[in-house]
């Protein structure tokens, strides 16, 4: 039976249909509408359109910012504020009236990496969002990894080890604490960290354009990387997000991994994403198997 994958953004919504063999039948981006109720309608309305197209779709995976509070089941720490403290989950379950799951877009975006994409055949992947924000999901023996919290993978709100005297104590983050790695290496963190160091105002990809910024952002990347390596010690680690396509950075980070980690050996991959933008939508539809 045909799968469907919605990845809900703050901006867009993108939809697509898999069938059992993982290949695309249909895929469709539409605008996020304007309010909570809009959007829970427009995706319904998107799964609605597969199906006058591919026929039955009996299960949905969907990708969104945040998490459900394993407390109330609603959604905390979405950048779409109007998502937070709602019982999104439920609310758009009942909507599309069929067996649904819910992810992070990052956990999503892992999912669809470890599945067919750079991490295939690995065992144990972790994936890396790089743009607006910075979030990361796991993938273990296939299966997503959401732990007890529901938070698993969220190391954009550790702090970036290993400060040198210029970097401390690190730029503020919006969660409430101090050199969160979100606040070192988003976008809009290489932006600031850039303004206040040269005093220039320029957008994040301008400033990787240049190889000098490209070895400094590699050298603290890897530095925040080092402290998953030695706890997940992963096969791979997939670098997704805007800032990820910068030229030569999962090549860079890879050296400079090496003598951060607590070994004498590094075989963890450091790679660019397979699937580019797609790679959200399609880990939403595999939070079902095809089997299922």
């Amino acid at each position: 039976m045909v799968r469907a994958g919605i990845d809900l953004g703050g901006t867009k919504i993108e939809a697509i249909a898999l069938d059992d063999a993982g290949q695309t039948l249909a895929c469709k981006r539409i605008s996020t509408p304007s309010g909570y109720d809009a959007a829970i309608r427009a995706v319904a309305g998107l799964v609605t359109d597969f199906e006058r197209q591919d026929g039955p779709i009996g299960r949905v995976g969907v990708g969104h910012p945040g998490s459900a509070s394993p407390a109330t089941g609603l959604i905390r720490g979405a950048n779409s504020t109007w998502l937070n403290g709602r019982d999104f989950r439920s609310d758009l379950s009942a909507a599309l009236g069929r067996p649904t799951r819910f992810a992070n877009d990052a956990d999503c975006f892992a999912m669809a990496e470890a599945t067919d994409g750079a991490g295939a055949g690995c065992r144990t992947v972790f994936g890396v969002i790089l743009g607006t924000g910075v979030g990361g999901g796991i993938v273990i023996d296939g299966q997503l990894h959401s732990g007890a919290q529901n938070i698993a993978g969220e190391w954009g709100h550790t702090a970036l080890p290993r400060l040198t005297e210029e970097e401390y104590p690190g730029p503020d983050c919006w969660c409430g604490q101090v050199s969160c790695v979100e606040a070192w290496l988003s976008g809009p963190g290489i932006a600031a960290e850039h303004e206040s160091r040269t005093g220039r105002q320029t957008d994040s990809a301008a400033i990787l354009a240049g190889p000098a910024e490209v070895e400094i952002y590699a050298g603290r990347l890897a530095r925040a990387l080092s402290t998953v390596v030695n706890i997940l010690d992963p096969d791979a680690i997939i670098l997704g997000g805007g800032v990820s396509n910068t030229a030569g950075l999962p090549e860079a980070v890879e050296t400079a991994l090496r003598d951060q980690v607590f070994s004498d050996v590094l075989n963890t991959r450091v790679l660019r994403h397979k699937h580019g933008d797609a790679s959200g939508v399609r880990g939403a539809a595999m939070l079902w198997s095809a089997k299922e």
